[in-house]
């Protein structure tokens, strides 16, 4: 049913009372100075609640978690993490509070959740808070894969908490990693859970006996929140919905240039949607050993390594489920993931290309078509083009029949040969956006944001969740970095 403005919508408390050892009971604090930054009045409306009440004191204090139901009970969750490649058995939410479970009027299940609400028992030695950069970052960029089609955790709210918190500068290139004092802000986020790999390792953890203890526990709440035409047990099946999810996943970051940033299994969730953007940024030009984040030193997070990594992470998954599962089945499983992530990506990259009949065509046809996509990623890094205008002007421009505008032999062989395809144009403009967020074009908005300014922040917001409208505004924003631009450096803005 929809929220009634004068009530307090009803938050459930399943997660919590499922799993209390895996839970804190955490009342996030009073932030008396806290205005609404950023309202997402759309989502709110498909979660049942009134954008207007959201925005007066009562509806305030629900998103900052200081006004709830009676019955609500926020916790902070506890998981365990690999953390590029080392263990960590307690991470948790360190700056974060699950403030409940919202049903909503479409009756699904989602997640209310906060970033940045202050120290927990999960904070490790630190704030707890989180700057209003990277909060506005996270909600821009996660509004901007849901507009793609790409599931992911979503952004109902930017609070500013009226109070200054120190962090590195993260936007500004001349002042990179300074310490300095900043906005604080929490996001509001939602998600349809916050399950993940590093939850599973987490019970795992606590659990003593088989078939006892959280570990079936948890399995079950995931297959009942995210899986529910599973059998009651069918834990093998939970599995392998997992690793289609993620491969399904996976293979939209590559087609789309996306570089997650911080794959840990802490950020792996059991949903198969995207979450934590913190050093996340997309490539211009397709370099498959394009990294971005401060704290990959080796690039072990680089775009390349993006389905090798998730493939990583599900064997830790399997390793954690192996009590209650048979090691060679749950392993055949986890061997079909190169299979089941290559069928994703060859159907996402059939539609980019506008080659999906073909795809589907007589073996000859399907074989040739299938290599003319193999051989893109290689030829495109050689040219050394922005890809997403090549992808654009294929679907838009007849390049086929100007091929002498290509930079290489290689890359007018390839034009010429998927133009005797006759590619489906029209599909193609349906999946190839003309914007995505472009990292220096962000990065300047959220330096106007932090000055004051939030214009171009809510100008860039607009255009990149309607990334199939074209507008002047569009052409302006989408324009790639200089050539001899220095490459982006992202951080976590922890």
């Amino acid at each position: 049913m929809p929220h009634h403005p004068g009530q307090l919508p009803t938050l459930h408390h399943h997660f919590a009372s499922a799993l209390p050892e895996m839970s804190v009971s955490y009342t996030p604090r009073s932030a008396e100075g806290a205005e609404l930054g950023v309202l997402n009045e759309k989502l709110a409306e498909d979660l049942g609640l009134d954008p207007d009440w959201l925005r007066t004191p009562d509806g305030l204090g629900f998103l900052t978690g200081t006004r709830l139901d009676p019955a609500a009970q926020p916790v902070a969750q506890g998981y365990s993490g690999h953390q590029f490649g080392g263990f960590s058995p307690r991470l948790g939410d360190g700056r974060a509070v699950l403030l409940g479970e919202l049903h909503t009027p479409a009756g699904r299940t989602v997640d209310i959740h906060l970033k940045g609400s202050g120290p927990t028992p999960f904070s490790r030695g630190g704030d707890g808070y989180a700057a209003l950069g990277p909060m506005l970052r996270e909600h821009l960029v996660s509004e901007a894969m849901h507009a793609l089609g790409v599931p992911t955790t979503r952004a109902l709210a930017v609070i500013r908490t009226g109070e200054q918190i120190v962090r590195p500068n993260t936007t500004d290139p001349d002042k990179a990693g300074v310490f300095e004092h900043q906005q604080g802000a929490i996001l509001v986020r939602v998600a349809s859970s916050h399950l993940r790999v590093g939850s599973v390792q987490y019970a795992r953890l606590l659990q003593t006996e088989q078939h006892t203890g959280p570990l079936a526990r948890l399995l079950d709440v995931a297959r009942e929140r995210h899986y529910p035409h599973l059998p009651q047990g069918d834990y093998l099946g939970l599995y392998r919905a997992v690793c289609q999810g993620q491969a399904e996943l996976v293979a939209q970051w590559m087609r789309l240039g996306f570089v997650h940033g911080v794959l840990n299994t802490d950020n792996t969730t059991l949903s198969g949607e995207t979450i934590d953007y913190g050093p996340c940024a997309f490539l211009d030009r397709l370099d498959p050993d394009t990294w971005f984040s401060s704290v990959d030193t080796h690039g072990r997070y680089a775009y390349r390594n993006q389905p090798s990594i998730i493939m990583w992470n599900l064997a830790r998954l399997a390793e954690a489920m192996l009590l209650l599962v048979d090691v060679e089945a749950i392993g055949a499983e986890l061997e079909g993931f190169p299979a089941a992530y290559r069928r994703a990506w060859l159907a996402h990259m059939g539609r980019t290309l506008g080659l999906s009949a073909h795809l589907q065509a007589d073996p000859a046809t399907r074989d040739v078509a299938t290599a003319l996509i193999d051989e893109l990623p290689g030829t495109l890094h050689a040219a050394g083009l922005d890809m997403h205008h090549f992808y654009r002007d294929l679907a838009y421009r007849d390049l086929a029949a100007g091929t002498a505008e290509a930079p290489t032999p290689q890359l007018r062989d390839w034009i010429a040969r998927w133009g005797d395809f006759r590619p489906d144009r029209a599909a193609m403009a349906e999946v190839n956006p003309l914007i995505i967020p472009r990292n220096h074009v962000l990065n300047a908005a959220l330096n106007t944001a932090e000055a004051g300014d939030m214009g171009p922040y809510l100008r860039l917001l607009d255009a990149v969740t309607h990334p199939f409208r074209d507008s002047a505004d569009v052409r302006e924003l989408d324009r790639p970095a200089p050539p001899d631009a220095a490459k982006t450096t992202t951080y976590c803005g922890t």
